[in-house]
């Protein structure tokens, strides 16, 4: 297993995201993803998200809050916990990512964009303000075959 962390920047009602399009052999290729990536040795989630978000945007964080955890399990990739953040409060000049284009997209449009089904859960347990949740999401290839939250099935559109 491995553990990632994501964060959601917002600013001016509008989420930085990255669209996937630099990385080689990348199975986010073409999607709208947080910013964020793979916890380094001896790492906190906060740890790893503010090293994350720093790398990938000039950005530094300076409030955070841990919105919950996602376990994503899938039949072709390592079963992977992702520890979910979002940010307010963030100081620095935005500078190119290496992973892909980033891009302040307004939170109200952000669903016309394509992410894994999975993220779209997520977002609308955020954008919801949910408490703190634990969310499992099992995909087979890019489907989404099932969502459970704090254990109990959900239906992958509404996120209830």
């Amino acid at each position: 297993m491995k553990n990632t962390a994501t964060c959601y920047l917002e600013k001016d009602g509008k989420y930085l995201m990255i669209h996937r399009t630099k990385k080689k052999n990348d199975p986010n290729a073409g999607k709208y993803i947080g910013v964020g990536g793979h916890f380094e040795e001896g790492e906190s989630p906060e740890d790893c998200i503010c090293r994350e978000v720093l790398e990938e945007t000039g950005l530094t964080l300076l409030s955070l809050s841990y919105r919950g955890i996602v376990t994503f399990v899938s039949d072709q990739w390592e079963t992977e916990y992702v520890h979910v953040f979002t940010s307010n409060r963030f100081e620095g000049n935005l500078h190119p990512c290496d992973e892909g284009e980033l891009r302040w997209i307004e939170r109200k449009k952000l669903f016309d964009y394509p992410m894994w089904e999975g993220d779209a859960v997520f977002l609308r347990l955020i954008e919801k303000n949910a408490p703190f949740f634990s969310l499992k999401l099992t995909y087979e290839g890019d489907v989404l075959k099932n969502a459970v939250l704090n254990r109990e099935v959900i239906s992958p559109d509404t996120g209830v």
